[in-house]
């Protein structure tokens, strides 16, 4: 065949096994221990949305949102969409994370899973299990490493304790790679995703370049402190905080009145960042 017009006609993909596909979604966000209770800023909890599978497999266990790509659309719209149908959380954008391809990941055959990440900030966010999530909770976040080499991450939502133990399989392009020694109850490999999110959310977090994604439009430094004490799980000097938050934020001339009639200054993300 001399042109491309003949190639084209005589290509069979069926010649060819093709894998299913799909998009799973970590989503995060910040807040005190009364969910329902939004307010003005949030406290230093992270939190990760889930939801609670309805049907086979691992039928009544908590996974990622997420669901089966569909023709005519792209793989972040999928994304977008399977985490709206199943939680009702509409994310303003995600964050592609990985491809998650192991050949045993998913017990239905061949699925590979195109994983993303998403932030949700003080804007009122209320979930419900729908399609074919039975329920959907904003889990606490725990994520340590042992010392020994293995990272331990926990998930709690009222009485309901999630523990996953992972090893760190490999760091490349400033991705870290998971692999699970005990899954935790979490479905699929969901729980090497979620800590993949987690080191990617904490290495961003130390350039204030995600952390930002968690507040309203304006802030003071203490919600932007409380934020970065929650997603790194450190304390930070507010003296260190101003100087590294100087880069990509900056002072407005507007106040919030805080307890005890103290004011504090409202900032603003810059607008080259």
């Amino acid at each position: 065949m001399d042109c491309e017009k003949d190639f084209l006609s005589n290509y069979k993909p069926g010649d060819y096994e093709r894998p299913s596909v799909t998009a799973d979604v970590a989503v995060f966000t910040v807040s005190d221990d009364d969910i329902s209770d939004r307010r003005c800023y949030p406290e230093n909890k992270l939190r990760l949305l889930l939801i609670k599978r309805g049907g086979h497999p691992f039928r009544d266990m908590w996974a990622l949102p997420g669901g089966f790509f569909q023709k005519g659309e792209t793989i972040e719209e999928c994304a977008v969409r399977e985490l709206y149908e199943e939680t009702k959380v509409m994310p303003v954008s995600v964050m592609p994370l990985g491809v998650f391809s192991a050949p045993d990941r998913d017990p239905r055959g061949w699925i590979i899973s195109n994983a993303y990440v998403s932030i949700i900030g003080d804007e009122a966010v209320k979930q419900v299990g729908s399609d074919d999530a039975s329920d959907a909770q904003w889990f606490s976040v725990g994520f340590r490493c042992d010392g020994n080499g293995e990272y331990h991450l926990s998930l709690t939502h009222d009485d309901i304790e999630l523990k996953a133990v992972l090893s760190e399989k490999k760091s490349v392009f400033g991705r870290t790679e998971f692999s699970i020694v005990d899954s935790g109850d979490i479905a699929f490999d969901h729980a090497a995703m979620i800590c993949t999110a987690l080191s990617a959310l904490i290495t961003k977090a130390v350039e204030h370049d995600a952390i930002l994604d968690f507040l309203p439009e304006r802030f003071t430094l203490a919600a932007l402190r409380r934020v970065q004490e929650a997603v790194m799980s450190i304390s930070a000097l507010p003296a260190n905080l101003s100087r590294m938050a100087s880069r990509y934020v900056e002072e407005t001339d507007e106040y919030v009145k805080g307890e005890e009639s103290c004011s504090a200054k409202l900032y603003k993300r810059k607008n080259n960042t």
